[in-house]
């Protein structure tokens, strides 16, 4: 079978938002990338959220049924953080968001995370050649929620909602984080929906050129 999507895009300035766009088009042409378990596996290499070789490994002892069902729930938990992006977008977030997230808490509970000594990547003083390394072990496939889980919950502690937008180009779903100086993104990529903008504006500027003026 033949994959007419287009290629996933990572235009949001956070894995955790870059997620909800997994789900986004204009109108009601949306698209979904995240179909099936070989889906998920897909996205989380390509955002670098787990390792190839985890991703490996769970592909070679996890039958399709339990991938695709672990798809499924990513899916719902990025519906779940689709409603808490929307209903809090544009201002800053309060204490008062802490009742929202336990979702993400229930799930962030299951993890078995270790820390090994591994070299640095700087040998500049003796003392600063090894360093601790975090890793999770990769047992199941339900394990694939982690980092999803991480990644919403590191917008949630760290950005600033008011910063959060959704793009401006017309039937457009696709969500960013501006971090543009004085805040004035408008749009998902000037190659598409910035672009798009621009040639309408040209054209509407070109019809009202042409248009006959009225004499007096």
């Amino acid at each position: 079978m033949t994959d007419d999507r287009p290629p996933v895009m990572f235009v949001a300035g956070a894995p955790g938002l870059d997620f909800l766009n997994t789900r986004a088009g204009p109108g009601d042409a949306t698209i979904e990338w995240i179909g099936g378990g070989n889906d998920l596996a897909q996205w989380l290499g390509q955002a670098g959220l787990v390792p190839a070789d985890a991703l490996a490994a769970l592909r070679a002892r996890a039958g399709r049924g339990a991938l695709d069902a672990v798809a499924g729930e990513a899916r719902e938990l990025r519906e779940w953080f689709r409603g808490f992006v929307a209903g809090h977008k544009g201002r800053r977030l309060s204490r008062g968001a802490l009742a929202e997230v336990e979702p993400l808490n229930r799930i962030l509970a299951r993890d078995h995370i270790y820390r090994t000594i591994v070299p640095r990547a700087s040998h500049d003083a003796p003392a600063a050649a090894l360093g601790w390394h975090a890793a999770r072990r990769w047992e199941t496939p339900a394990a694939l929620l982690l980092p999803l889980a991480e990644a919403m919950a590191d917008v949630i502690c760290t950005t600033d909602f008011s910063h959060v937008k959704q793009c401006e180009g017309e039937g457009c779903s696709l969500v960013f984080l501006d971090t543009t100086r004085g805040h004035a993104r408008r749009w998902c990529s000037m190659a598409i929906c910035g672009n798009r903008a621009k040639q309408a504006a040209h054209r509407d500027r070109a019809k009202e050129a042409a248009r006959p003026r009225s004499r007096r």
